[in-house]
């Protein structure tokens, strides 16, 4: 059985405000493989490291994260981090570079799910200053965007995100030819569509499988019995748990 990387999704989004300084300083305290986050362009194109299109749930503001020039989202504030601001993703690179765990990026869409200008060779600029691009995990899931940083190339990974509805509506092995023809070298999934026919047609074709959602007990031992390659958990000292206590086991 392969060892299943573990992922702090939104640096640990149970513990610790989602896609803060505060939560990825948090979660470089544990002994997860890698910290996930998210990554959005500012009105001026900087790259910024917040989930949601919209300001509104996370922070004292309201509007699009690209309404706001990166100055104008400086000034806005995290909830439930004590006054601490939205990251540039090169704060947050910088922080992950003095750490064994590895960077786990997604590129966002806008509001209106198209890719921003330009985001990919910002993100790998990023990267580059702290000659970090070799060790990310660069996920999206649009295929133009999975395509645009495979033609930069350097990336440890390359993940073509696809959604449930999706994976339900066709073959794994459908699945692997969309994935292969943007030039991704992995798929990425909800932990509830993930099957044995979906990891085998991967592995088949020289691909990695993961998945998000992986959140409670029964969802991470889903991924840990599979074989999964990595999974992405808003609670890695859990998952960290079971899967310590998984491949203690005899036959694990």
């Amino acid at each position: 059985m392969p060892h299943t990387e573990i992922a702090s999704h939104r640096g640990g989004a149970f513990h610790w405000p989602e896609n803060s300084m505060l939560a990825f300083r948090h979660a470089l305290a544990w002994p997860a493989d890698q910290v996930e986050f998210d990554v959005h362009a500012s009105a001026d194109g900087e790259p910024v490291v917040f989930h949601d299109a919209t300001l509104d749930r996370m922070t004292d503001a309201e509007g699009t994260v690209g309404g706001r020039s990166w100055e104008g989202l400086r000034a806005v504030r995290l909830r439930g981090t004590g006054g601490e601001g939205i990251p540039h993703l090169a704060d947050v690179v910088s922080l992950l570079a003095a750490s064994p765990q590895l960077p786990r990026l997604e590129i966002k869409a806008d509001g209106n799910g198209r890719p921003y200008p330009g985001l990919v060779a910002r993100c790998a600029a990023a990267l580059d200053a702290e000659g970090q691009r070799g060790r990310c995990v660069l996920m999206s899931f649009q295929a133009a965007t999975v395509a645009e940083a495979a033609a930069l190339g350097g990336f440890r990974e390359l993940v073509f995100l696809m959604e449930s509805k999706l994976v339900r509506g066709m073959r794994p092995a459908d699945a692997v030819t969309l994935a292969r023809s943007c030039g991704a070298t992995e798929i990425g999934v909800h932990v509830g569509v993930a099957d044995a026919a979906l990891l085998g047609a991967c592995r088949s074709a020289g691909l990695r499988l993961s998945v998000w959602g992986a959140n409670h007990a029964p969802t991470i031992m889903s991924a840990l019995t599979l074989g999964l390659d990595a999974m992405a958990t808003d609670d890695p000292p859990l998952a960290l748990r079971l899967r310590e206590a998984f491949e203690g086991m005899d036959g694990g």
